[in-house]
């Protein structure tokens, strides 16, 4: 590593740049950032790094962007514009490339797209390789990476499979999606991004990366939902043109109908390594199918236990849609409420909360919920819970488990019922002014469209729960029901305290 190289990233709002940056910040790099909105990007790595205001469709913007650079990232595609992308993705990277030649960068490391340039190839396929080609009119050594389908949480095509096969129990698949691929796991193309900083050449150079998977789209979703355990029907048939193709993709996943139907002209194209130049000039052994897409799955837990959900949904300022907002697979239902005493004291509440003491609202409910639960196999909620004060990371809570307790400020309950997906039960406590905030969120993760039905269906139950479970914790922490002094004034042993007016003397 050269401690004394300045980078510049652009593209660092997409899905491979945002990745990259903190993956060069760990290496010590001196970053500078490119951005057309840089308090967009701010809000989203901090206050630490550098970034420049610039545009690639204005050049005269790019100078102050490239001044003093060694390596820069191109990691910019015009996918989502309209018809003309392909002229706009060619002006761009001329931008680009006159400012680098002006500023005397060194060298360019751009992400492409496998295709065969003999054949006849997609226009979104032959534009990102029209892209590297602009580049190296800068004069600099471009070391340009081309790349088959990306499979990491949320990358385009990982969530195009997963919505297909969540959703379609039976799928009908045209022609396309028997067109051979080769995948690659985000974490390789990360890898083969930062190793080329290091890489020592003598020109510029085309490097093709993919896993050792030669699949098509199909056995893509199949493997999905062999992981995810769903029984999926996928019948060939031998219609269904790109453009009607995209407009299905359009109804039944998140990517836009303009976005899809790119997506998929490109996949009449087989995308395969060719040549094995990257395994000479890399010490990289890129994963498989299988080992890519469960990290993806596993990464996905990992960034979801990491994440303050309710974040995200307040952010938005939007009013929440039916079901809640949506993250990844996941279906996230959070609600908020300020009360004016410190977090301990609105902790109390929430750590006495399940068994005996109950759940604040509608009670008998959950006792409902638990004998339908006990009836299809279920543990119901017969385990009650081991304190009726004190709360540990594994505790049984009735029919959730205690996955996360840090008083005066989480706990999050895994739920242990019979479900058609995964479910959380989330409180956090967030100090504000004199007072605190409670955010209660509900998140689950369904399985199939049985899973989804399920969210759905309960949801208006659901709402109608989870209220007026958080306006009765809000309560019972207002007037001090669980503040130690309180109840021995009335009494009672706070070993035996429960909600309401459920409290048991002793």
């Amino acid at each position: 590593m050269d401690s004394q190289r300045k980078i510049l990233v652009t593209g660092g709002t997409g899905y491979v740049g945002g990745r990259l940056i903190p993956l060069l910040e760990q290496r010590g790099e001196q970053l500078r950032l490119l951005a057309r909105r840089p308090d967009y990007l701010r809000s989203r790595i901090g206050d630490q790094l550098e970034i420049v205001e610039g545009d690639v469709n204005n050049r005269d913007s790019l100078h102050n962007a490239l001044q003093g650079i060694d390596t820069a990232y191109y990691l910019i595609h015009s996918m989502g514009s309209g018809s003309d992308f392909e002229q706009q993705d060619r002006e761009a990277a001329r931008n680009f490339a006159e400012a680098a030649r002006e500023n005397n960068v060194r060298r360019i490391i751009y992400l492409g797209g496998l295709g065969d340039e003999t054949e006849e190839l997609s226009k979104h396929l032959r534009s990102r390789q029209e892209v590297g080609d602009v580049l190296k009119e800068s004069g600099a050594e471009v070391i340009e990476f081309r790349a088959s389908i990306i499979i990491g949480s949320g990358s385009l095509s990982f969530e195009l499979i997963r919505a297909l096969v969540q959703k379609l129990p039976v799928m009908i698949c045209p022609r396309w999606v028997s067109t051979k691929a080769q995948p690659i796991a985000i974490e390789d193309v990360l890898s083969y991004l930062v190793s080329a900083l290091d890489l020592d050449i003598e020109s510029s150079q085309v490097y093709e990366i993919g896993g050792p998977d030669q699949v098509s789209y199909g056995e893509i979703m199949r493997e999905y939902a062999r992981q995810r355990h769903l029984k999926r029907l996928m019948l060939p048939v031998p219609f269904l043109s790109p453009r009607l193709s995209s407009l299905w993709l359009g109804l039944v996943t998140p990517v836009y109908a303009q976005i899809g139907r790119k997506l998929i002209d490109s996949l009449r194209n087989p995308t395969l390594v060719t040549n094995n130049s990257t395994h000479v000039d890399f010490d990289l052994v890129p994963m498989g199918l299988s080992d890519a897409i469960r990290r993806a799955l596993a990464k996905e837990d990992q960034q979801f236990a990491q994440t303050r959900w309710q974040d995200a949904v307040s952010s938005s300022r939007k009013p929440t849609r039916y079901g809640g907002e949506r993250f990844g697979n996941r279906l996230v239902d959070s609600r908020s409420t300020f009360v004016n005493v410190p977090p301990e004291k609105v902790f109390a509440p929430i750590q006495r909360i399940g068994g005996r003491n109950g759940w604040y609202y509608a009670t008998f409910l959950w006792k409902i919920r638990g004998f339908l639960d006990l009836l299809v196999g279920g543990v119901g909620l017969r385990r009650g819970r081991r304190h009726p004060v004190q709360l540990a990371i594994g505790d049984t809570l009735d029919c959730w488990r205690v996955e996360e307790i840090d008083p005066p400020q989480t706990l999050r309950l895994f739920a242990e019922m019979r479900l058609p997906g995964r479910a959380w039960l989330e409180f956090e406590v967030s100090r504000r002014g004199d007072g605190s905030e409670i955010t209660q969120t509900a998140i689950y993760d369904p399985v199939g469209l049985f899973g989804l039905a399920y969210w759905y269906g309960i949801y208006p139950l659901h709402q109608l729960v989870f209220a007026g479970m958080l306006r009765n914790v809000a309560a019972a922490a207002e007037d001090g029901r669980f503040d130690n002094q309180h109840l021995q004034q009335n009494g009672h042993s706070t070993a035996t305290a429960v909600p309401g007016n459920l409290e048991v003397p002793t």
